[in-house]
Formats: C-alpha cells, sequence, structure tokens
C-alpha cells in the first residue's frame, strides 16, 4: 500500500496535463522555459533517448495554450500572463519509421493533416515545407498570435536511416528545407524549440537559420532535462528510505552538459518502482550502429573512457562523418568529465557518468565480439568466482578461454595493428562488465602501469605484452623493475602482480605470472 506522503511514479508519461492532473510526482522546469523566452526566441536541445525531451516540450505546449490550472504552485506561474492564447504548432518524429524512401514525406503530410484538423485551417499546399510554411501563417491570421513551433525527435528520420545513406542524405535534404521554414516565417512566429539526441550542424540542418540558439551546452541549461540531487532529495525524499543514497549517486548520476550533473529520469523512475538497481536505462536499446563503428573503427575498449575532444569536434555529426567522440557522446554513453583551454579554444575531457554505463557498454561490446551471449555470461561469471578464491591457475584458463571464444573469422577479417592495446582491450571489458574498479594506464613514480583493478580489499597489477615483440617473462619483468606495486600498498589487502603474454600467431594467451607485490 502506497504511503499518503508517496505519489505515482510517471513512468512512461510524457504528457504534462496527466501527470499535473493525477497524483504523480513531478520535477518543475518551468524556470527553463521562463529563461528561454526572456533571452531569446529559437532554441536547440540535444540530449541522449529518454531523458524527458518530450516531457518538456509538452510543458511548454501547456504553456502557450494558456491552461493555467495545470501551471499553479510553478515557479512560472506567476510569471505569465495567462490572458493571452497562443497557437502551436507540435511535430513529433519519434512515431515513424523512416528506412524507406518516401516514407518522412508520409509522416510529415499526416501530421500536417492533424495540425489542420484540430484548428480548423486548410492549405491548398501538398509539398512538405510550403505547407508548413502556410499552415505557420494560417494559424497566426485565425488566432492573432504569433506561433510556438515545437519540434521533437527532429534527427530522427536521419538516424534511422544511417544503414542506409542514401535514404539518410534524402531525409537530411527534405528536413532541411522544412527547418528552413523558422526563418522564413519568422515574423509568424513567437518561439520555437528543436529537441533530438544528436546534434546535426547548421550547414546541414540549418541552413540559414543563424538566431538559432544551442543550449546543449550552456551550464545554465545543464539540467533542463533529468534530475539533480537536490529533486531526489526533495520531490522523491519518499522514495528514497530502504534504498542507498551514494549507490544511487554511484549507479546513476553524473551526466554533465558543463553545469549541475543529472540522473536520467528512466532510471530513478523503475529504480524507485522494482527498488533494486539495474541497467534500466541502457536496457531500452542500444543501437546496433554504434557498436558496428566502435568495432569497424577499432575504438579500443582500455581507452573509450577517456576521450577528449573539442566543441567543433562534438558537434561534428553528419551521414558522412561521425567522430567517435560526437557518438558516444551525443548518445549518452560518454559524459564531460572535465574541461581544459587549449589555446583560446576549449578541450573537453570525455568519460563514463556512471556504473550503469560503464558496466554494460562492456557487456555489449564482449556480447558483440564473443557472439554467443550464453558463453560470454559464463565467463563473467566464471571470472568473478575466481577473483573471490584467488584462483590465479583458475584465472588463466578461463582467460585462455575468453580469447578462445572469439571467432577465428573476427580475426581473419580484421587488421589489428596493436595486439597488445587489442588483448588488454579484452581483458579490461571483462573486469569492466563486472562492475569492478579499475584504473588503466596509471602513472607512479616509476612509470605507468598498464592496468589495476580493485576487487574487495585487494589489488591486481596487470602488465601485458605481446611474445612476438618482447622477451619471455617481460611483463612480470617490469611489474617488478617499476616497483608499481608501491604505490598500492597500506590498503588493509594484498596486492598482486599479474604479467600476462599474448601470442599473435596462437591468438591467444601464453604466458600468465603471478607473484605477490
Amino acid at each position: 500500500m502506497t504511503s499518503p506522503d508517496r505519489r505515482k511514479l510517471p513512468l512512461g508519461i510524457q504528457t504534462f496535463r496527466e501527470i499535473r492532473s493525477g497524483d504523480y510526482y513531478y520535477v518543475d522546469k518551468t524556470a527553463f522555459v521562463r529563461r528561454l523566452l526572456e533571452e531569446g526566441k529559437h532554441y536547440f536541445l540535444s540530449r541522449p533517448r529518454r531523458f524527458g525531451k518530450s516531457l518538456f516540450l509538452d510543458t511548454c505546449k501547456e504553456l502557450f495554450e494558456g491552461n493555467e490550472l495545470l501551471f499553479r504552485g510553478l515557479d512560472i506561474h506567476d510569471r505569465w500572463d495567462w490572458s493571452t492564447r497562443y497557437p502551436v504548432l507540435r511535430l513529433s518524429f519519434g512515431g515513424g519509421n523512416f528506412t524507406e524512401p518516401g516514407s518522412l514525406l508520409t509522416n510529415l503530410m499526416a501530421q500536417l493533416d492533424a495540425v489542420e484538423r484540430r484548428a480548423g485551417v486548410a492549405s491548398a499546399c501538398r509539398t512538405g515545407p510550403e505547407r508548413l510554411a502556410a499552415l505557420v501563417e494560417a494559424l497566426h491570421r485565425k488566432v492573432g498570435q504569433r506561433v510556438a513551433v515545437l519540434v521533437d525527435e527532429y534527427d530522427k528520420p536521419i538516424l534511422d536511416a544511417l544503414d542506409a545513406p542514401d535514404i539518410a542524405r534524402a531525409n537530411r535534404d527534405f528536413l532541411r528545407g522544412v527547418y528552413g521554414v523558422v526563418k522564413d516565417a519568422d515574423r509568424h512566429i513567437r518561439f520555437s524549440f528543436f529537441t533530438g539526441v544528436s546534434k546535426f550542424s547548421k550547414v546541414s540542418l540549418f541552413s540559414g537559420l543563424n538566431n538559432l540558439i544551442d543550449i546543449t551546452l550552456e551550464p545554465a541549461f545543464s539540467a533542463i532535462c533529468g534530475y539533480t540531487d537536490r529533486d531526489l532529495d526533495t520531490v522523491f525524499a519518499p522514495e528514497l528510505p530502504g534504498l542507498d543514497r551514494d549507490r544511487i549517486r554511484e549507479w546513476y548520476n553524473g551526466y554533465r552538459w558543463l553545469g549541475e550533473e543529472v540522473y536520467n529520469p528512466f532510471d530513478i523512475l523503475l529504480l524507485f518502482r522494482r527498488r533494486k538497481f539495474g541497467a534500466y536505462w541502457f536496457e531500452t536499446g542500444t543501437p546496433t550502429f554504434l557498436l558496428d563503428t566502435l568495432f569497424r573503427r577499432r575504438v579500443s575498449s582500455v581507452k573509450l573512457g577517456a576521450m577528449v575532444g573539442g566543441s567543433e569536434l562534438l558537434s561534428t555529426f553528419d551521414v558522412d562523418h561521425i567522430s567517435t567522440e560526437a557518438l558516444l557522446f551525443q548518445t549518452g554513453y560518454l559524459t564531460i568529465t572535465g574541461e581544459a583551454d587549449l589555446g583560446g579554444k576549449p578541450l573537453y575531457r570525455l568519460g563514463y557518468p556512471n556504473r550503469e554505463v560503464r558496466q554494460s557498454l562492456h557487456e555489449s561490446l564482449l556480447r558483440y565480439l564473443v557472439k554467443d551471449a550464453t558463453r560470454q555470461m559464463a565467463n563473467s561469471v566464471r571470472l568473478h568466482e575466481l577473483l573471490e578464491k584467488n584462483d590465479f591457475a583458475g584465472l588463466e584458463a578461463c582467460f585462455k578461454a575468453f580469447f578462445s571464444s572469439i571467432p577465428y573469422e573476427w580475426y581473419t577479417n580484421n587488421d589489428i595493428a596493436d595486439y597488445e592495446g587489442y588483448y588488454a582491450s579484452v581483458f579490461y571489458s571483462y573486469f569492466a562488465a563486472l562492475g569492478l574498479d579499475i584504473t588503466v594506464e596509471d602513472s607512479t613514480s616509476h612509470g605507468r602501469l598498464d592496468m589495476a583493478v580493485r576487487f574487495g580489499e585487494n589489488v591486481y597489477l596487470f602488465e601485458f605484452k605481446v611474445v612476438e615483440l618482447e622477451p619471455e617473462g617481460a611483463a612480470m619483468a617490469q611489474l617488478k623493475a617499476k616497483r608499481y606495486a608501491d604505490k598500492y600498498r597500506g590498503g588493509g589487502g594484498e596486492v598482486f602482480l599479474v604479467g600476462v603474454e599474448f601470442s599473435r600467431v596462437e591468438r591467444n594467451v601464453v604466458g600468465f605470472e603471478v607473484e605477490r607485490g
């Protein structure tokens, strides 16, 4: 039975009216709406999936339509003129399938049909951009107030078709004409807001719309979507008893767009419902395109959590060129963990936002590599059991099984230049998939260690070598000569040195030495 202080969890609800009319928790985002209206007119926001973008747009819709009762008690209520109502033209491409030629035009026309029926206006234009322009003008003239144009998932028609570049380009070019209406119809528009997952360049999609303000990386709008720590401790306070607050933070916090860190709402709501931790956001759909791209580009899993990029690189997203950093950042698998100045230009350090993403992404990478989810899971379970026992002979056998499980075709079809880095990345992904505390290329006063793994109170220091490039025993010799263990002693547990040697010929582990540090 629900506590009197508890409310219903708005899981899957993207309708502002339903949340405010029902007994649901609601995190007030109207202060952000007010600031947008005070500071500009045309806006763009990129956020990963399931971050509340659609709910934010629906909030804007209800505000412009003047539904005052829904806003009582919220920040904007006493700062808005409720006597004026504006026409709203809202488009959403979230429900369509845009992988077939012509499907985008059909979808847009159906949406414009619905808007015209509700508004009681009609247009003689039968092409997308011209009809949209005529509709904006007709709404303005009929109501006597300029129009609020709200576009949700503006980029989905392109993202859906990335595996078919010709269709993706055609959808992009069509949308460029549609979105260009906002510039041409500016005198009829009170406010416009575009949201999506990716950030395509203005040249490719918003050509000419020079006054479109991109708030994606503006610190003041970092929490425009998502929940903050304060939201959890105030709005959701009745849900916290019985849950480890620090663990919630470790698992789900950490998304950052140069301002306050936020949680993904979908994760938090499912955690409160199920009362146990899980990869809820990640499991809703990691695109195959992402994994294909990482493997095609030979992106080492060891490097994933320590990338860097400038603002231009993170914004480079188009059909013909998608940088790895932009793909991972814009889809939510990496976030900004730090920033620096590089000759007057910002440089951003990227890392995993939280445990959910780090652990789950590596599980997906392993499944993609091994091609046998059952076997991959069995390997991971076995690895955890062996670490608990410090069974190093078993660990050696387990790692050999890991590499044996990788299909032969993967080696023959891929030119791996950095064998040491490749083998190390497989080790890293298995440990990361267990949620362990891992440090890679950790600098000490004596050198740089390949990988340190903390399990319980113990620390395992790994050094990797390829036997065709180094003499036998070189991995353990370096661990001891560089005295890497010095930094890790005194933590209460034991320190183990693990020298691992690989063979490019045998495509497997051929040396596995262990000593106490």
